[in-house]
């Protein structure tokens, strides 16, 4: 209870600011003075930061522990929260997107590094996925709450609450984390940053983990972060609310889905089988969008629901991946997956926006141009998970 008092409201906030720009699009970019691809550039620079942070990140919470990491980097990101809310160009807003990346970096891993260090491992993938089930009342607050607040008091003075709330929350983390007992040196806790990355990069599960990795989160993160609102008004005709009405509909079914998959996961002792059927069922919605999203506001809606609740599988796939790493290399390891999640996740975001700038550029309609980012996505779902079939489901002991 104390990780969850410590660390969820922090991590609330970290959701939301993944997840909060699709339903403030039009706005900021008419008030910043940018299009659809500083937009995606904006949206990925808090990925980048945050997918970079991650390196040094692990080695803190293993040498430093969580507590001190937590204080200095939330610190950080506080600062970066306000400078957003003031920013006035595409340069000042981007870097204060990327300072609260660095300052959301150690939340989510420190919270797995408690679990990890302090309780039973079979029930470290329940554990994350009711922590991630709980924190994604962010992408709620992100949603239908923002849109209505933008609209009523603009989106600077929404994001300056914001800014507040997380300087609270990171007060409240440095006031509350502990620091667990450190894994014996005989372990080899020895090994520093890159000895210990590459004690990581030799373990060769991971490799087929990969692809899968950097994919499967980093596109439906990507839809309802970025896409998700200007696809329902440009291609539907909503309104701003109306569209973050949609944007709710999608992030209570990953709320859905990220409880349903921990219960999965603590009844079953499984996760492979959780990730692989949720990631091909995933890459079936994406394909059913392409081809009739634009038919209809109803199926759309559906399928953006289906995607939600089937496509996240993050923390089943953390918890399968956490079965591959030795003790001492815990917060390294974690953190390198979380790496690719969020590496992808950037990828996917800055991607996405040169992509559908390139596909208007090139004459298409809006719906078409969708059609098309959406059948991308069903490939970069499908393939990945024929890869990770290939994925042993737990480690072979000597």
């Amino acid at each position: 209870m104390t990780i969850f008092l410590a660390l969820l409201p922090a991590y609330i906030l970290s959701i939301f600011y993944r997840s909060f720009l699709s339903v403030i699009a039009h706005p900021v970019m008419a008030d910043l003075g940018i299009g659809p691809r500083e937009l995606g550039f904006l949206g990925a620079a808090w990925f980048i930061a945050f997918a970079l942070a991650q390196f040094p990140i692990g080695w803190a919470l293993d040498r430093l522990g969580p507590r001190r990491t937590v204080a200095v980097t939330m610190a950080i990101g506080s600062a970066g929260a306000f400078l957003f809310a003031s920013a006035t160009n595409a340069v000042t807003g981007t870097i204060g997107m990327a300072l609260i990346g660095l300052g959301c970096s150690p939340i989510f891993m420190s919270a797995l590094f408690l679990f990890a260090r302090t309780q039973d491992t079979a029930r470290f993938g329940f554990l994350t996925s009711v922590f991630i089930g709980l924190g994604s009342i962010g992408n709620l607050v992100g949603a239908t709450p923002l849109a209505a607040a933008a609209e009523r008091f603009g989106w600077r003075p929404s994001m300056l609450v914001m800014a507040a709330c997380f300087l609270a929350a990171a007060l409240l983390a440095a006031a509350l984390v502990r620091d667990p007992p450190r894994a014996s040196a005989a372990a080899g806790d020895h090994e520093g940053l890159l000895k210990g990355l590459a004690s990581i990069v030799a373990i060769r599960p991971l490799w087929l983990l990969a692809p899968i990795t950097i994919t499967g989160y980093a596109i439906v993160a990507t839809v309802r972060g970025l896409w998700i609102a200007p696809f329902m008004s440009d291609v539907h005709g909503f309104d701003a609310i109306t569209s973050g009405h949609v944007a709710t509909v999608m992030a209570l079914t990953m709320i859905i889905g990220a409880f349903l998959y921990g219960g999965l996961e603590q009844r079953s002792g499984r996760s492979k089988p959780l990730v692989l059927w949720g990631t091909v069922l995933t890459g079936l919605c994406f394909i059913a969008l392409a081809v009739w999203g634009d038919l209809a506001h109803a199926p759309a809606i559906i399928l953006f629901a289906l995607i939600g609740a089937t496509g996240f599988t993050y923390a089943v796939l953390m918890a399968h991946a956490r079965l591959f790493f030795p003790e001492h290399l815990t917060g390294r390891g974690m953190t390198c997956i979380n790496f690719l999640f969020i590496a992808g996740a950037a990828a996917a975001q800055s991607g996405s926006g040169w992509f559908i700038a390139a596909q208007r550029q090139a004459g298409l309609d809006v719906a078409s141009t969708f059609s098309n980012l959406h059948w991308f996505f069903a490939a970069a779902l499908l393939v990945p998970a024929a890869i990770y079939a290939l994925t042993p489901e737990r480690p072979v002991r000597a």
